[in-house]
Protein backbone atom coordinates (compact mmCIF):
# COMPACT_ATOMS: atom_id res chain seq x y z
CA UNK A 1 0.00 0.00 0.00
CA UNK A 2 1.44 3.33 -0.56
CA UNK A 3 2.09 5.86 2.19
CA UNK A 4 0.34 9.72 2.38
CA UNK A 5 3.67 10.92 2.01
CA UNK A 6 5.10 9.30 -1.02
CA UNK A 7 4.70 12.16 -3.20
CA UNK A 8 5.92 14.57 -0.82
CA UNK A 9 9.80 15.32 -1.85
CA UNK A 10 11.51 16.75 1.46
CA UNK A 11 14.19 17.85 -0.83
CA UNK A 12 11.96 19.88 -2.93
CA UNK A 13 10.49 21.44 -0.03
CA UNK A 14 13.57 22.69 1.07
CA UNK A 15 14.98 23.83 -1.93
CA UNK A 16 11.58 26.07 -2.62
CA UNK A 17 11.86 27.47 1.35
CA UNK A 18 15.86 28.57 0.60
CA UNK A 19 14.75 30.54 -2.80
CA UNK A 20 12.05 32.28 -1.21
CA UNK A 21 12.53 35.71 -2.21
CA UNK A 22 10.67 37.50 0.57
CA UNK A 23 8.47 36.67 3.51
CA UNK A 24 5.39 36.17 1.20
CA UNK A 25 6.90 33.87 -0.41
CA UNK A 26 7.80 31.79 2.62
CA UNK A 27 4.26 32.63 3.94
CA UNK A 28 2.83 30.67 0.91
CA UNK A 29 5.24 27.50 0.92
CA UNK A 30 4.26 27.28 5.01
CA UNK A 31 0.51 27.47 4.05
CA UNK A 32 0.95 24.65 0.81
CA UNK A 33 3.04 22.39 3.13
CA UNK A 34 1.90 22.64 7.13
CA UNK A 35 -1.39 24.25 6.66
CA UNK A 36 -4.84 22.58 7.57
CA UNK A 37 -5.13 21.32 4.04
CA UNK A 38 -1.20 21.11 3.32
CA UNK A 39 0.61 18.15 1.81
CA UNK A 40 2.17 17.33 5.06
CA UNK A 41 -0.94 18.31 7.00
CA UNK A 42 -2.85 15.81 4.52
CA UNK A 43 -0.61 13.12 5.44
CA UNK A 44 -0.70 13.25 8.80
CA UNK A 45 -3.89 13.05 8.83
CA UNK A 46 -4.20 9.89 6.76
CA UNK A 47 -2.30 8.03 9.55
CA UNK A 48 -5.55 7.33 11.69
CA UNK A 49 -6.55 4.79 8.36
CA UNK A 50 -3.15 3.23 8.96
CA UNK A 51 -2.76 -0.23 10.38
CA UNK A 52 -0.58 0.17 13.74
CA UNK A 53 2.16 -1.24 12.24
CA UNK A 54 2.36 1.11 9.61
CA UNK A 55 1.48 4.29 11.47
CA UNK A 56 4.53 2.81 13.79
CA UNK A 57 6.67 3.28 10.32
CA UNK A 58 5.11 6.23 8.72
CA UNK A 59 4.30 8.30 12.26
CA UNK A 60 7.62 9.40 12.98
CA UNK A 61 8.91 10.15 9.40
CA UNK A 62 6.02 12.31 8.89
CA UNK A 63 6.46 14.07 12.04
CA UNK A 64 9.92 14.68 11.61
CA UNK A 65 9.51 16.00 8.18
CA UNK A 66 6.88 18.53 9.38
CA UNK A 67 9.68 19.23 11.84
CA UNK A 68 12.00 19.40 9.35
CA UNK A 69 10.19 21.78 7.28
CA UNK A 70 9.11 24.15 10.23
CA UNK A 71 12.92 24.62 10.81
CA UNK A 72 13.27 25.05 7.53
CA UNK A 73 11.07 27.97 7.19
CA UNK A 74 12.05 29.45 10.68
CA UNK A 75 15.63 29.65 9.57
CA UNK A 76 14.66 31.08 6.30
CA UNK A 77 12.18 33.77 7.69
CA UNK A 78 15.36 35.10 10.07
CA UNK A 79 17.36 35.24 7.39
CA UNK A 80 15.07 37.23 5.44
CA UNK A 81 14.64 39.60 8.59
CA UNK A 82 17.88 40.29 9.07
CA UNK A 83 18.36 41.29 4.99
CA UNK A 84 15.59 43.65 5.45
CA UNK A 85 16.87 45.17 8.38
CA UNK A 86 20.42 45.72 6.98
CA UNK A 87 18.94 46.82 3.79
CA UNK A 88 16.43 49.45 5.86
CA UNK A 89 19.46 50.71 7.95
CA UNK A 90 21.64 51.15 4.84
CA UNK A 91 18.77 53.15 3.51
CA UNK A 92 18.15 55.27 6.53
CA UNK A 93 21.44 55.46 7.85
CA UNK A 94 22.50 59.00 9.20
CA UNK A 95 25.93 60.27 10.12
CA UNK A 96 26.13 61.62 12.74
CA UNK A 97 29.59 62.99 12.64
CA UNK A 98 31.49 65.37 12.05
CA UNK A 99 32.77 65.83 8.70
CA UNK A 100 37.05 66.31 8.31
CA UNK A 101 38.16 69.73 8.86
CA UNK A 102 39.14 71.83 5.90
CA UNK A 103 42.75 72.94 6.00
CA UNK A 104 43.39 76.38 7.25
CA UNK A 105 44.69 77.55 3.72
CA UNK A 106 41.34 75.78 2.15
CA UNK A 107 39.33 77.59 4.94
CA UNK A 108 40.91 80.69 5.60
CA UNK A 109 40.52 84.10 2.94
CA UNK A 110 42.80 87.42 2.10
CA UNK A 111 40.46 89.99 2.89
CA UNK A 112 40.15 92.50 -0.44
CA UNK A 113 41.92 95.16 0.66
CA UNK A 114 44.83 93.25 1.87
CA UNK A 115 44.42 91.49 -1.68
CA UNK A 116 44.59 94.99 -3.57
CA UNK A 117 46.94 96.48 -1.32
CA UNK A 118 49.40 93.67 -2.68
CA UNK A 119 48.04 93.68 -6.12
CA UNK A 120 49.25 97.30 -6.04
CA UNK A 121 52.50 97.06 -4.61
CA UNK A 122 53.03 94.20 -7.51
CA UNK A 123 51.88 96.72 -10.10
CA UNK A 124 54.39 99.42 -8.81
CA UNK A 125 57.50 97.29 -7.66
CA UNK A 126 57.33 96.47 -11.22
CA UNK A 127 58.07 99.94 -12.48
CA UNK A 128 60.90 100.75 -9.56
CA UNK A 129 59.01 101.71 -6.61
CA UNK A 130 59.41 101.19 -3.16
CA UNK A 131 56.87 100.86 -0.38
CA UNK A 132 56.64 103.82 2.39
CA UNK A 133 54.77 103.79 5.73
CA UNK A 134 54.02 106.25 8.15
CA UNK A 135 52.27 106.73 11.51
CA UNK A 136 48.84 107.04 11.98
CA UNK A 137 48.46 109.59 14.46
CA UNK A 138 50.22 112.72 12.88
CA UNK A 139 51.21 116.41 14.08
CA UNK A 140 49.67 119.20 12.48
CA UNK A 141 52.29 119.80 10.91
CA UNK A 142 52.81 117.11 8.88
CA UNK A 143 49.48 116.46 8.16
CA UNK A 144 48.47 119.73 7.31
CA UNK A 145 51.39 122.55 6.94
CA UNK A 146 54.15 120.83 5.41
CA UNK A 147 51.65 120.24 2.75
CA UNK A 148 50.38 123.68 1.58
CA UNK A 149 47.43 123.97 3.95
CA UNK A 150 46.67 127.36 5.21
CA UNK A 151 45.64 128.04 8.46
CA UNK A 152 41.87 128.32 8.35
CA UNK A 153 41.57 126.16 5.19
CA UNK A 154 37.87 123.89 5.53
CA UNK A 155 40.31 120.43 5.97
CA UNK A 156 41.28 121.72 9.67
CA UNK A 157 37.77 121.69 10.70
CA UNK A 158 36.17 119.16 12.86
CA UNK A 159 33.46 118.56 10.41
CA UNK A 160 36.41 116.71 8.11
CA UNK A 161 39.51 115.65 10.80
CA UNK A 162 39.25 113.49 14.48
CA UNK A 163 41.50 115.50 17.02
CA UNK A 164 43.09 114.11 19.80
CA UNK A 165 43.02 116.08 23.25
CA UNK A 166 46.19 118.65 23.42
CA UNK A 167 49.25 116.95 24.91
CA UNK A 168 51.17 118.41 27.96
CA UNK A 169 52.32 121.16 25.20
CA UNK A 170 49.06 122.00 24.32
CA UNK A 171 49.29 120.19 20.66
CA UNK A 172 46.77 118.97 19.14
CA UNK A 173 47.50 115.59 17.37
CA UNK A 174 44.86 113.89 14.53
CA UNK A 175 44.06 110.91 12.95
CA UNK A 176 45.62 111.43 9.51
CA UNK A 177 43.34 112.22 7.11
CA UNK A 178 45.30 111.00 3.72
CA UNK A 179 48.97 109.30 3.43
CA UNK A 180 49.96 112.25 2.10
CA UNK A 181 52.58 113.30 5.29
CA UNK A 182 54.81 110.13 4.50
CA UNK A 183 56.27 112.03 1.44
CA UNK A 184 57.10 115.09 3.74
CA UNK A 185 58.76 112.31 6.14
CA UNK A 186 60.52 110.57 2.90
CA UNK A 187 61.67 114.14 1.14
CA UNK A 188 63.37 114.81 5.04
CA UNK A 189 64.85 111.25 5.30
CA UNK A 190 65.92 110.03 1.58
CA UNK A 191 67.88 111.80 -1.01
CA UNK A 192 66.28 111.95 -4.45
CA UNK A 193 65.55 110.47 -6.83
CA UNK A 194 62.26 109.13 -5.21
CA UNK A 195 59.63 106.81 -6.41
CA UNK A 196 57.71 105.28 -3.61
CA UNK A 197 53.91 104.50 -3.10
CA UNK A 198 51.75 104.86 0.26
CA UNK A 199 48.74 102.13 1.51
CA UNK A 200 47.56 102.83 4.63
CA UNK A 201 44.53 103.74 6.36
CA UNK A 202 43.47 107.26 7.07
CA UNK A 203 40.46 108.78 8.72
CA UNK A 204 37.98 111.32 8.20
CA UNK A 205 34.34 111.85 9.69
CA UNK A 206 32.33 110.74 6.85
CA UNK A 207 30.21 107.36 6.82
CA UNK A 208 27.80 106.18 4.21
CA UNK A 209 27.40 103.44 1.52
CA UNK A 210 30.29 104.56 -0.42
CA UNK A 211 32.56 106.16 2.86
CA UNK A 212 33.59 105.39 5.76
CA UNK A 213 35.10 107.05 8.94
CA UNK A 214 38.37 104.79 8.67
CA UNK A 215 39.27 103.64 5.13
CA UNK A 216 42.38 103.46 3.18
CA UNK A 217 44.25 105.52 0.27
CA UNK A 218 47.35 104.74 -1.70
CA UNK A 219 49.32 107.42 -2.86
CA UNK A 220 52.34 107.95 -5.03
CA UNK A 221 55.21 110.63 -5.41
CA UNK A 222 58.38 110.60 -7.47
CA UNK A 223 60.57 113.59 -7.03
CA UNK A 224 63.51 113.65 -9.46
CA UNK A 225 65.60 116.54 -11.20
CA UNK A 226 63.48 115.55 -14.65
CA UNK A 227 59.88 114.69 -13.51
CA UNK A 228 57.28 116.07 -15.70
CA UNK A 229 53.72 115.83 -16.34
CA UNK A 230 54.52 113.19 -19.21
CA UNK A 231 56.29 110.95 -16.75
CA UNK A 232 53.31 110.92 -14.04
CA UNK A 233 50.69 110.29 -17.19
CA UNK A 234 52.48 107.05 -18.30
CA UNK A 235 53.13 105.80 -14.94
CA UNK A 236 49.26 106.26 -13.87
CA UNK A 237 47.91 104.86 -17.20
CA UNK A 238 50.53 101.93 -17.26
CA UNK A 239 48.96 101.58 -13.62
CA UNK A 240 45.23 101.03 -14.62
CA UNK A 241 45.90 98.84 -17.25
CA UNK A 242 47.32 96.47 -14.89
CA UNK A 243 45.20 96.86 -12.09
CA UNK A 244 42.27 96.61 -14.39
CA UNK A 245 43.81 94.06 -16.30
CA UNK A 246 42.42 95.53 -19.73
CA UNK A 247 45.18 95.52 -22.45
CA UNK A 248 44.30 99.62 -23.31
CA UNK A 249 42.26 102.41 -22.05
CA UNK A 250 41.70 106.16 -22.25
CA UNK A 251 42.02 108.71 -20.12
CA UNK A 252 40.79 112.35 -19.35
CA UNK A 253 43.14 114.62 -16.83
CA UNK A 254 41.19 117.58 -15.96
CA UNK A 255 42.21 120.60 -14.26
CA UNK A 256 41.34 121.09 -10.29
CA UNK A 257 42.53 122.18 -7.06
CA UNK A 258 44.93 120.19 -4.38
CA UNK A 259 46.87 122.59 -2.09
CA UNK A 260 50.26 120.35 -2.36
CA UNK A 261 49.93 120.17 -6.36
CA UNK A 262 50.29 122.72 -8.86
CA UNK A 263 48.94 122.16 -11.46
CA UNK A 264 46.73 119.91 -9.84
CA UNK A 265 44.32 117.66 -12.05
CA UNK A 266 41.54 115.08 -11.87
CA UNK A 267 41.76 111.45 -13.52
CA UNK A 268 38.75 109.81 -15.37
CA UNK A 269 38.99 106.15 -17.05
CA UNK A 270 36.94 105.42 -20.12
CA UNK A 271 34.12 102.76 -18.84
CA UNK A 272 30.77 101.24 -19.77
CA UNK A 273 28.35 101.49 -17.53
CA UNK A 274 25.19 100.17 -20.03
CA UNK A 275 24.96 96.98 -17.37
CA UNK A 276 22.97 97.71 -14.65
CA UNK A 277 25.01 96.92 -11.81
CA UNK A 278 28.50 95.99 -13.79
CA UNK A 279 31.76 98.85 -14.80
CA UNK A 280 33.49 97.64 -17.38
CA UNK A 281 36.72 99.51 -18.23
CA UNK A 282 38.46 100.31 -21.08
CA UNK A 283 35.49 100.36 -23.42
CA UNK A 284 32.25 102.36 -23.83
CA UNK A 285 31.82 105.87 -23.83
CA UNK A 286 31.39 106.85 -20.37
CA UNK A 287 33.61 108.19 -17.99
CA UNK A 288 34.48 107.68 -14.49
CA UNK A 289 36.71 109.36 -11.63
CA UNK A 290 39.03 107.67 -10.27
CA UNK A 291 41.64 109.50 -8.76
CA UNK A 292 43.61 112.67 -7.97
CA UNK A 293 47.09 113.74 -8.62
CA UNK A 294 49.53 116.85 -9.83
CA UNK A 295 52.77 118.17 -9.76
CA UNK A 296 54.23 118.82 -6.15
CA UNK A 297 54.25 122.33 -4.96
CA UNK A 298 57.65 123.83 -4.10
CA UNK A 299 56.34 124.92 -1.00
CA UNK A 300 55.85 121.17 -0.01
CA UNK A 301 59.47 120.49 -1.38
CA UNK A 302 60.73 122.82 0.95
CA UNK A 303 58.78 121.79 3.49
CA UNK A 304 60.32 118.13 2.93
CA UNK A 305 63.88 119.44 2.58
CA UNK A 306 64.50 120.23 -1.15
CA UNK A 307 65.16 122.64 -3.56
CA UNK A 308 62.37 123.13 -5.75
CA UNK A 309 64.69 125.00 -8.36
CA UNK A 310 66.58 122.08 -8.50
CA UNK A 311 64.24 119.07 -8.11
CA UNK A 312 60.23 118.48 -9.16
CA UNK A 313 57.78 115.64 -8.89
CA UNK A 314 54.73 114.67 -9.27
CA UNK A 315 51.99 112.93 -6.89
CA UNK A 316 48.76 111.15 -6.95
CA UNK A 317 46.40 109.38 -4.31
CA UNK A 318 43.40 107.12 -5.23
CA UNK A 319 41.18 105.41 -2.49
CA UNK A 320 41.66 101.78 -2.25
CA UNK A 321 38.48 100.68 -1.15
CA UNK A 322 36.78 102.45 -3.79
CA UNK A 323 38.72 100.91 -6.59
CA UNK A 324 38.89 97.02 -5.19
CA UNK A 325 34.77 98.04 -4.95
CA UNK A 326 35.16 99.11 -8.65
CA UNK A 327 37.24 96.15 -9.45
CA UNK A 328 35.56 93.42 -7.88
CA UNK A 329 31.94 94.87 -7.52
CA UNK A 330 31.54 95.11 -4.02
CA UNK A 331 28.32 97.35 -3.42
CA UNK A 332 28.62 98.71 0.13
CA UNK A 333 31.92 99.76 1.71
CA UNK A 334 30.64 99.27 5.29
CA UNK A 335 30.62 95.26 4.36
CA UNK A 336 34.07 96.02 4.63
CA UNK A 337 34.12 96.43 8.03
CA UNK A 338 31.28 94.52 9.73
CA UNK A 339 33.36 91.00 9.90
CA UNK A 340 30.65 89.00 8.21
CA UNK A 341 32.51 85.86 7.69
CA UNK A 342 29.87 85.13 4.76
CA UNK A 343 30.50 88.56 2.71
CA UNK A 344 34.44 87.41 3.43
CA UNK A 345 33.86 83.90 1.82
CA UNK A 346 32.42 85.18 -1.42
CA UNK A 347 34.71 88.10 -1.63
CA UNK A 348 37.50 86.95 -0.22
CA UNK A 349 40.51 85.07 -1.95
CA UNK A 350 42.49 82.23 -1.27
CA UNK A 351 45.98 82.64 0.77
CA UNK A 352 48.22 81.23 -1.73
CA UNK A 353 47.03 83.26 -4.89
CA UNK A 354 49.58 85.81 -4.06
CA UNK A 355 48.75 88.54 -7.14
CA UNK A 356 51.94 88.67 -9.88
CA UNK A 357 52.19 90.92 -13.40
CA UNK A 358 52.98 87.92 -15.32
CA UNK A 359 49.96 85.08 -13.48
CA UNK A 360 47.53 87.64 -13.25
CA UNK A 361 46.60 90.29 -10.56
CA UNK A 362 43.35 88.58 -9.49
CA UNK A 363 44.35 84.80 -10.08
Amino acid sequence: MATPEAAISEAEIVAAIEAAADEAALEAIRIQELGKKGRISEALKGLGKMTQDERKEAGPRLNGLRDRVQGAILARRETLAEAATEARLAAETLDVSLPVRSSPAARGRIHPISQVIEEIAAIFADMGFSIAEGPDIETDHYNFTALNFPVGHPAREMHDTFFLQPDAAGERKVLRTHTSPVQIRTMETSEPPIRIVIPGKTYRQDSDATHSPMFHQVEGLVVDKGATIANMKWVLEEFCKAFFEVPALNMRFRPSFFPFTEPSLEVDIQCDRSRPGEVRFGEGSDWMEILGCGMVHPNVLRAGGLDPDVYQGFAWGMGIDRIAMLKYGMPDLRAFFEADIRWLERYGFRPLDMPTLFGGLSG
